[in-house]
């Protein structure tokens, strides 16, 4: 809003409680945003004390909108959502012209066409008024079938008379982070799918595409804009879906290059080439962190771990201070947020912006099984983690994995080296019971034999992983 040179009105609110601080509120509205608080509003929204007030400051503080009506139509989408009945109703705030019921409009970015079926603002409910002008924020409904045909800031304008130039600051959204989703029960796969498609509706920044393990069966692999996004998809998919769903272990994309071979995008373990690898680029973000003072030294070691080079520090007051730190985005993903805000006690803010790409030592951890690679358990991570990685999965695997008749071998591995090992006994029985006394080579004789069933055994038997197994490993916040 600053950068925008926007009017700004500041607003604090619930002051009914017992425990609010206006004046240390008012005093970080003056120092930290550079704003006038005596022009701040007091309000509760629970009791609705200052709304009145807060209601007048509004309309004689914001300057009315401007725009030209007679000009060609300029029409920002900030906002859509899916009607089962109506298509797609598109909220948009008109800078120029006016659009009205029958015209032909076209949305810039993609270049298509449609007939515009209604239009009108937006109250308790949607009002019907038949035209919108420069100045007015309203919605359109035009027959468009789906989310992913409309671009949140997109400008549109009429296809009769249509603007020169879009308006400034449209940007393509692209997913930074990548997991694989399956169904609990592999039998659920076409509810899934039909789940995901009536979520694609109203989320078009939700990419995914048809994904196999041989381990989990069929699923889908998806990306999304970030940690946020995807937990809002999991969150949907169970509430709104009733989905029991497993979430891979979350990845970002990575630059490869492989040896005699082109540059080329990995974000699946399952996708990352075979042989030396000569070079390997992963995304760098800036992440930005307001704590207290007092949790300072915690939470610049969490940063150190995690690979991050401080770039700044700065105090905004006695008791708060805000850190800068490059770090890459992957470190980010797994149980980054979680510590921070253990180490504060919920007391530290973190927000991030992914900057660049940089080189980085790239390997594939394999987490084999007798032997027997387990590809929805594959993980792509930084060297030097590598073994801490992989020792965790190994260990709660142990866990989970019930004893069989044979030894089980859970190792991880990078390429044909082992890094990481846990092993589960074998339940056996006592074939030594019968044997009171005697000489020992009667013993050794039904140790060895027994032995030798084992290896048989081992040879024929095949170990199935239990869903809890693939839970207890891909759930980082659980386990930790």
């Amino acid at each position: 809003a600053l950068e925008q040179d926007l009017t700004i009105v500041p607003v604090i609110n619930k002051i009914d409680l017992a425990s609010a601080d206006v004046e240390s509120v008012k005093h970080q509205i003056d120092h930290d945003l550079g704003l006038d608080s005596a022009d701040a509003q007091l309000v509760s929204a629970k009791t609705g004390q200052g709304i009145d007030d807060l209601m007048e400051a509004i309309v004689t503080k914001f300057p009315a909108p401007t725009g030209d009506v007679n000009a060609p139509l300029k029409a920002l989408i900030f906002d859509c959502h899916y009607d089962e009945y109506r298509g797609v109703i598109v909220h948009i705030r008109i800078m120029d012209g006016r659009v009205k019921t029958g015209d032909v409009i076209r949305l810039m970015s993609s270049n298509t066409e449609y007939k515009v079926e209604q239009a009108g603002i937006f109250k308790i409910k949607f009002e019907e008024t038949g035209v919108l002008e420069a100045g007015d924020v309203g919605y359109i409904i035009a027959g468009i079938k789906t989310v992913q045909d409309v671009r949140v800031g997109d400008t549109i304008t009429l296809a009769s008379n249509p603007a020169p130039q879009p308006l400034p600051g449209f940007k393509e959204v692209k997913p930074v982070v990548f997991s694989s989703i399956y169904p609990i029960d592999s039998n659920d796969y076409e509810e899934l799918k039909d789940a995901m498609e009536k979520l694609k509706l109203n989320d078009a920044s939700l990419v995914y595409e048809k994904d196999n393990s041989l381990a989990l069966g069929n699923g889908f692999r998806c990306g999304f804009l970030g940690l946020l996004h995807l937990e809002i998809v999991q969150e949907r998919l169970e509430r709104d879906f009733n989905q029991v769903v497993i979430f891979t272990a979350p990845s970002v994309r990575y630059k490869v290059r492989a040896a005699g071979k082109e540059e080329q995008w990995v974000d699946n373990p399952a996708d990352y080439p075979d042989g030396k690898i000569e070079a390997a680029e992963e995304p760098y973000i800036k992440a930005t962190i307001i704590t207290p003072a007092e949790y300072l030294g915690s939470i610049m070691e969490l940063c150190r771990l995690k690979r991050g080079a401080q770039t700044n520090m700065q105090y905004l007051d006695e008791k708060r201070v805000e850190l800068t730190y490059d770090m890459p985005l992957a470190e980010v993903l797994f149980d980054f947020y979680d510590k921070l805000k253990s180490y504060s006690r919920g007391y530290a803010s973190f927000d991030y912006e992914v900057t660049d790409y940089r080189p980085t030592d790239l390997v594939k951890i394999d987490i084999l099984l007798n032997g027997k690679s387990v590809d929805a358990l594959a993980q792509l991570c930084f060297r030097q983690s590598a073994v801490e990685r992989a020792k965790k999965v190994c260990e709660r695997l142990k866990d989970e994995i019930a004893r069989q008749q044979f030894k089980i071998a859970i190792q991880g591995a990078i390429g044909s080296q082992i890094i990481a090992r846990e092993t589960v006994n074998p339940v056996r029985k006592d074939v030594l019971a019968k044997c009171y006394g005697g000489d020992i080579t009667r013993k050794r004789k039904l140790l060895e034999k027994q032995k030798e069933g084992k290896k048989r055994m081992l040879m024929a038997g095949d170990v199935e992983l239990p869903q809890s197994a693939f839970l207890a490993v891909l759930k980082e916040k659980d386990a930790d």
